[in-house]
């Protein structure tokens, strides 16, 4: 309890409570009308109307499609480990939930302002690698088990390129914290060189997420569903939620590595009357539109192209730019202080 000028004292943990329970609807309202807005836009692409008779425009759509998911009989199947197959999901939408702490929405805008919050992030993310697998392992199925296995070969094999994108990112502003990432000084120059990044941190946390053209884990044309073949209901919601909050997280996290965040774009002051936050929003909103634009547009990669590109390309590639950023920003001065 803190006293303000004597008159009122403030309870830190009630705030904290409220801004905790805050985040977490909002961001599964957001999941929730994120797949909405994605059946509408792919319905657009492919010349289809998408969601349309539940509620105005197939505005409740979401809405019944929980209830729906939400209040049918969860089947475990009867050779399946019980426990680790219903702790799977739950882990996996947790770990999706527990990384927004550090995710700043504006200036101050922010549960846990940590120093190392680039770590806590990169540590979440890589953790959510153990659910697919216990989902994998714990189905006793062939199919769950190879897309367990599938998943974890693939997220491992992006996480180190998306770690020397970070790290070159860090070199740039010289901080940790990600509020300090957002507001370190850029100047055209190094915007411009972490331009190529940002294109291989796109493509990267659509392997990451396993979406679409990298959607290996749950191929149905292959696996038929992969890690969830086994799972109905509520636990196959959580993992629904978990994969789409993840997705929303990694937009965010490119929104604060590379977009400036909260910040008016392209520094214009003539823009700095709207509020951060909307700023925030409108360009998170516009990297999960790539995910949608992706899903859409491109075939499934086949499994040795997806390897072959993290690990021939996307990793010499990113470690050679982490050299070559390093050069540039000590042969001009350039280093953060």
């Amino acid at each position: 309890m803190i006293e303000i000028t004597g008159i009122f004292a403030v309870d830190w943990t009630i705030i904290k409570l409220a801004a905790i329970l805050a985040v977490t609807v909002g961001v599964l309202l957001t999941v929730a009308y994120y797949t909405y807005g994605e059946r509408k836009i792919m319905g657009a692409m492919q010349r289809r109307q998408g969601p349309m008779t539940v509620g105005p425009f197939g505005l409740l759509q979401p809405i019944a499609d929980g209830i729906k998911l939400f209040s049918k009989e969860t089947i475990i199947p009867s050779q399946a480990n019980g426990p680790v197959f219903v702790i799977a999901p739950m882990m996996l939408f947790a770990l999706s939930l527990v990384a927004w702490a550090v995710i700043p929405f504006d200036k101050g805008w922010v549960i846990a302002n940590i120093n190392a919050g680039i770590l806590y992030l990169f540590a979440v993310s890589s953790m959510t690698v153990y659910g697919v697998i216990m989902a994998g392992w714990a189905s006793n199925s062939r199919y769950a088990f190879l897309g367990g296995l599938r998943s974890a070969s693939q997220m491992v094999s992006y996480e180190v390129s998306m770690g020397l994108i970070i790290v070159c990112v860090l070199l740039c502003t010289g901080t940790q914290n990600l509020q300090g990432i957002v507001e370190a000084d850029r100047p055209v120059w190094m915007q411009i060189l972490l331009f190529p990044m940002l294109i291989v941190f796109l493509v990267s946390i659509l392997a990451e997420t396993n979406r679409a053209p990298f959607d290996l884990p749950e191929g149905e044309s292959e696996i038929t569903g992969g890690f969830m073949v086994e799972y109905s209901a509520m636990t196959y919601a959580l993992f629904f939620l978990g994969e789409y909050s993840a997705m929303i997280l990694m937009s965010a996290m490119t929104n604060i590595l590379f977009l400036g965040a909260w910040l008016p774009p392209f520094g214009i002051e003539a823009l700095a009357f709207v509020p951060g936050i909307i700023w925030f929003a409108i360009k998170t909103l516009l990297v999960m539109f790539v995910f949608i634009w992706a899903r859409a547009t491109l075939p499934r990669f086949r499994y040795d192209q997806l390897m072959r590109l993290g690990w021939k390309v996307f990793l010499p590639l990113t470690l050679f730019w982490v050299v070559l950023t390093a050069g540039i920003l000590i042969t001009f001065d350039a280093l953060p202080s």
